[in-house]
């Protein structure tokens, strides 16, 4: 059972970095923050890590507030909601990285590293061709003032490093137990370049300090530099920085893609962009990737956001790797695209059909009452909100624009389908009223009855030609909805184009 009792000091951050589109391995990080915060009542701090002028940029930071917007995620704290510990973009906090570095400067926890790149990969092939391990070797950490004042002669700008202590770190990790680390293993690292601008090592532990986070929820790679983080938390405490307290880690698995390799953001099916492009649902997306080490239970792969929250604990988040299964992603999609209200589902189509430029940017209302008469025909049949287009744009688009699948009509519309068309031209002529039943019964009276041909053969030639493929909402309703007059000039415009003998 998860732990449904509240807990409004629970504190938790997404800080994500602006640099390219955002994708699922993010998304499942950031839901899996926002489920642990909803749940126990607590706070979100949404926060930017955007201390990298190189790679950071407004595009990309305007890209993650809007995938968090569409995602349905809200936050407690940050960027447009403001709170306490405002700002909550970090290259708007250089100050205070600069005032912490100094602290620990002057509180012996950090040092001034002037080692050359040359000089450490020196040191660092010497060690490893010596069988010790390679990490940094202590080099400036007990300088002289005479041999600091001779680095300072050459010219060199120093980096600064913080000081590890030597001792076993060990922590209690929510999702992997119990983990600890050997100080040979963790050495000095650095906090602050040597151009003065702070590193991710030292914003992400100052800014968890000052804004009071208890917990920091997030990737298994970013393991690695946890004992480094929980020593520097005890050395701010010391020096007056933050509440004093350490958060709690959870570090969340892999999501593996092709080849048992971790997903990586360059691969095509990680990009965010791509499902939203594609038509999926937000609730669909994000029930699949709550899946990706988690689950309400293990018979139910089904659930809402409303679910998710009541039932999410840290504690059953599974360590090993996560596989993302782009079919089982589609399928969950699918079903909560088939549990949409009907005008929820309307409401969602537009946008797809005015990218191709189906629908113009202000639909009238002649063109919204057809999209929903037609949206019962699709939904069901439907995987991602973008298949509309191929759907049921033939009901949208401009007569003279209307064009056959190249590949459907040269299987289908042979000649062959010659007799099909001029039958059934002759029958909708004659047709007095053009609904389905009627429709579906004149047909059948002229191409199955009078040809004697059988229906899948009889009515293929017919919905290629109406709709302009052989996949389409059904035939005898499609039919209605063009109308008979559209109808019956696309059924005579095939067969002009039908060959012959």
């Amino acid at each position: 059972m998860a732990d449904n009792t509240p807990d409004p000091t629970v504190r938790v951050r997404f800080c994500p970095s602006p640099t390219g589109n955002p994708h699922v391995g993010l998304v499942r990080t950031a839901l899996f923050n926002w489920a642990f915060a909803r749940h126990h009542g607590g706070t979100l701090v949404f926060r930017i890590e955007d201390t990298d002028a190189a790679r950071d940029s407004e595009e990309s930071y305007g890209q993650l507030l809007d995938a968090m917007r569409w995602l349905g995620f809200d936050w407690d704290e940050g960027p447009e909601v403001g709170g306490p510990h405002a700002p909550y973009r970090q290259s708007q906090r250089m100050d205070i990285y600069a005032e912490v570095a100094e602290k620990l400067l002057a509180g012996g926890h950090a040092y001034r590293c002037y080692c050359s790149t040359e000089e450490l990969d020196a040191r660092r092939e010497a060690a490893r061709a010596a069988g010790r391990a390679s990490g940094y070797d202590g080099h400036c950490r007990e300088l002289t003032e005479q041999q600091t004042a001779a680095y300072v002669a050459e010219g060199r700008a120093p980096i600064v490093r913080f000081r590890m202590p030597d001792r076993t770190i060990a922590f209690d990790d929510l999702v992997r137990g119990t983990l600890s680390f050997e100080p040979e293993n963790v050495t000095d690292y650095g906090i602050v370049r040597a151009n003065g601008a702070p590193l991710y090592t030292l914003v992400n532990p100052v800014d968890d300090a000052l804004m009071g986070i208890t917990h920091v929820l997030r990737g298994e790679d970013l393991l690695s530099s946890t004992p480094r983080q929980i020593a520097l938390y005890a050395a701010l405490a010391e020096i007056g920085v933050g509440n004093g307290t350490t958060p709690r880690f959870g570090h969340l698995p892999y999501v593996m893609g092709e080849g048992n390799k971790k997903l990586s953001k360059r691969d095509p099916q990680a990009s965010l962009n791509l499902y939203r492009e594609r038509g999926f649902l937000p609730e669909g997306l994000l029930n699949y990737l709550a899946l990706l080490g988690w689950s309400l239970a293990e018979d139910r792969d089904l659930f809402s956001m409303d679910e998710l929250v009541a039932h999410f604990d840290i504690a059953k988040v599974n360590s090993n790797p996560a596989r993302f299964d782009l079919k089982k992603c589609e399928a969950i999609n699918a079903h909560h695209l088939r549990e949409l209200a009907p005008e929820d589902f309307v409401r969602r189509l537009v946008p797809y059909l005015q990218a191709p430029g189906l629908l113009p940017a202000e639909p009238t209302a002649a063109q919204l009452d057809l999209l929903a008469k037609v949206a019962p025909l699709t939904q069901e049949r439907m995987v991602v909100l973008s298949e509309i287009v191929t759907m049921a744009g033939f009901l949208f688009v401009d007569p003279a624009a209307f064009a056959l699948d190249p590949e459907d009509a040269a299987k289908v519309l042979n000649a062959d389908a010659r007799p099909v068309l001029e039958a059934s031209v002759t029958a909708l002529t004659e047709l007095a009223d053009f609904t389905p039943e009627p429709i579906q019964a004149a047909l059948r009276a002229a191409l199955v009855d009078g040809l004697g041909i059988k229906p899948k053969f009889a009515f293929t030639p017919l919905r290629v030609a109406v709709t302009g493929r052989r996949v389409s909402p059904p035939l005898f309703e499609s039919m209605e909805l063009l109308g008979r007059e559209e109808t019956l000039r696309r059924l005579t415009a095939a067969l002009d184009a039908v060959p012959k003998g």
